[in-house]
């Protein structure tokens, strides 16, 4: 965790921001991910050469080579333990000039190994900070935040993402890390798995199941295979936003994932025959209630399903990426859940009768506040082409450990950990759990002859208090002696009033 002085000064960085003109997040954010990028290239080659050093060979894939750029630069001015010691106007100069045209051009063709993947986004990266002064109070403050570890990049870079205050378009809003938490644990990834998220953001979904596999795993990275296939292939992350993929990869890299699969898809419009059946983990929030242009939707998405709802479009997408065995934890609308068009009917009769249901945990309609009031649940299946659904487990979600107002104020008390223990538990003792409990299980026959409704409250059974009324006579009675009461009064009045 990041101590409160680290998140003072990460205060600092992104106030200097708001006062120096930019206050669009997403545009800080993409501005600080450079600075840590350029950073971070520097630091490795530092590494490399304190190697080559010790060993005396030559450095390994020098980023930063000798000689000078096109522009008479020399190439070791890009580098952070340089630049940082330059006039403010001569930095400022550095980067508009030099640093920016090597981040779109040069860095490409240089680039192997860790840093392809993020490279491959910097091909249109733009320089916005407006002014010298602001570069170098950024560069000052970020230059002293002590980031020597694994843990406090990461958490700091989560810190900033978390400043994101707005929603962003089509739909698109970030995922609590908590309830994140939840889905990873529940799905509980394993070395080796190839895990996606299709419409992966900040690739907060992503950066947490590598936290949960490097946690429950402790030989993972000591391990060849497993860390090679941890670093180059575990882990892949679709978006159609520029700036999503320069930020969601470089949260992975600050969160230790060397080359993570982070690369633009317009994951409904292009066809998936290379990525089909790929995938033996989805973890996604994917945008609903966003613009469609239905004429590009990909065919065989709609081969499954004729829709222009974006919720029910993911939902095939993830059928057809993830490999049979393949499971998936998805955050849907409510509306998914029971909603009456052909669609909704035929995609929640393939998910119970072709595939494995396994669970629906409804979330407080307050949990992506601010951001937004919608009402979700979270889909738990497996792919398995023959059926296999026997009972569905629901689980009512009453409080996630904040308030369910704007403020979203930590509380005391949280279903969440109970949501995993009774997941665990959902073939043994969930079974005997009565229709009133906070979670239960459903048959499969009886979702069938409810026209599929996954919605929790038309299984749920709710017990009426009972109340002792008063016999009707005892009522009229009561209510003729008030009668009689009200008449005396007015007559009282009138002859006061003579």
């Amino acid at each position: 965790m990041i101590t409160g002085e680290i998140k003072s000064q990460v205060d600092k960085v992104w106030n200097a921001f708001w006062t120096g003109g930019i206050s669009n997040p997403l545009e800080v954010i993409e501005q600080i991910t450079y600075l840590l990028f350029l950073k971070r290239l520097d630091e490795n080659q530092t590494r490399a050469e304190n190697k080559a050093n010790r060993t005396g060979k030559p450095v390994e894939n020098p980023v930063f080579p000798t000689g000078l750029d096109e522009k008479g630069r020399s190439y070791q001015d890009f580098r952070w333990s340089k630049f940082k010691n330059f006039s403010r106007d001569e930095m400022y100069t550095v980067f508009a000039e030099h640093i920016f045209p090597f981040l779109r051009t040069g860095l490409v063709q240089l680039a192997n190994g860790e840093e392809s993947s993020y490279a491959q986004h910097m091909k249109d990266a733009r320089f916005t900070i407006p002014n010298a002064g602001l570069l170098e109070k950024v560069v000052d403050i970020i230059d002293e935040i002590p980031m020597d570890e694994r843990d406090t990049k990461g958490d700091l870079y989560e810190y900033m993402l978390g400043k994101i205050a707005s929603a962003g378009t089509n739909g698109q809003f970030r995922t609590p890390r908590h309830i994140i938490d939840l889905m990873v644990k529940m799905t509980a990834p394993q070395p080796m798995e190839a895990i996606c998220d299709p419409a992966a953001g900040t690739a907060g979904f992503l950066v947490q199941a590598g936290e949960f596999l490097r946690q429950k795993n402790p030989n993972l990275l000591t391990t060849p295979g497993m860390s090679r296939f941890f670093h180059h292939s575990q882990f892949h992350g679709y978006d159609f936003d520029s700036t999503m993929l320069r930020i969601g990869s470089m949260n992975m890299l600050l969160h230790g994932v060397e080359n993570p699969d982070i690369t633009y898809r317009d994951s409904l419009a292009d066809l998936h025959g290379t990525e089909e059946e790929k995938y033996d983990v989805i973890l996604a929030n994917p945008p609903f209630a966003g613009s469609l242009d239905y004429e590009n939707v990909a065919k065989d998405l709609l081969s499954l399903v004729k829709t222009k709802k974006t919720e029910l479009l993911f939902l095939a997408l993830f059928l057809r990426l993830l490999k049979p065995g393949g499971r998936a934890a998805v955050i849907v609308p409510d509306g998914v859940m029971f909603g009456s068009s052909t669609a909704h009917k035929a995609l929640r009769k393939i998910l119970v009768e072709n595939h494995k249901l396994e669970g629906v945990v409804k979330l407080p309609s307050g949990v992506f506040k601010p951001y937004a009031g919608v009402s979700t649940a979270i889909l738990f299946f497996t792919k398995t082409n023959s059926g296999g659904t026997d009972n569905v487990w629901f689980y009512d979600v009453t409080s996630d450990g904040f308030s369910l107002d704007d403020k979203r104020t930590p509380l005391d008390t949280s279903d969440l950990d109970d949501v995993l223990a009774r997941w665990q538990q959902r073939t043994t003792t969930e079974a005997v759990r009565v229709r009133t409990d906070q979670s239960f299980l459903v048959p499969k026959a009886e979702i069938a002859d409810n026209g599929y409704d996954l919605s929790l409250n038309r299984y749920r059974e709710v017990e009426h208090e009972e109340i002792d009324h008063k016999a009707p006579a005892e009522i009229i009675a009561g209510l003729e002696a008030l009668e009689y009461e009200i008449a005396q009064g007015l007559a009282e009045l009138k002859d006061l009033l003579k």
